[in-house]
């Protein structure tokens, strides 16, 4: 088993894209091949993938609104049911409560028709979290993270 890393890995820095999960997984940036968030709720989340799954999901210049883990139809996207405090949404809450950094990688579609790829945005810190309605009724976890770089 690995060792858990807040921060940055090896020489990886924001801006740095990668041809696919395996690629991810390989490197250390985000180690699931499938899953969003890499963590434990006993350590915290050590990264995140915002790969366009979840609908709650909005990532913009200033802050990133990541929904947690679970309850979404895979075929459809949509919630279909509420989310539970179990898992990787503890782990997202734990990360909360220490303040340490999340790597965040966004999947950024291919303009030309190629490949998609991750691109590594680099260390957030989850500054809030709600637990509510979201687009589908559901109740959902939303997670606010903010670059880490705003609190330095």
């Amino acid at each position: 088993m690995s060792t858990a890393v807040f921060g940055h890995v090896g020489s990886y820095r924001p801006g740095d894209t990668f041809r696919n999960r395996i690629e991810l997984a390989l490197s250390g940036v985000h180690r699931p091949r499938r899953a969003g968030v890499c963590g434990t709720q006993q350590l915290g989340a050590e990264s995140i993938v915002l790969a366009g799954q979840y609908e709650d999901d909005q990532f913009d210049e200033e802050e990133i609104r990541y929904a947690g883990n679970g309850g979404r139809d895979s075929k459809t996207g949509h919630q279909i049911t509420d989310q539970v405090a179990t898992g990787t949404n503890l782990a997202l809450l734990k990360s909360q409560e220490t303040g340490l950094p999340v790597r965040v990688l966004c999947k950024v579609p291919a303009e030309d028709g190629g490949a998609d790829v991750y691109r590594y945005e680099g260390l957030y810190r989850i500054v809030s979290s709600s637990y509510g309605p979201g687009k589908s009724g559901f109740q959902v976890f939303v997670f606010r993270l903010r670059s880490a770089a705003d609190f330095f």
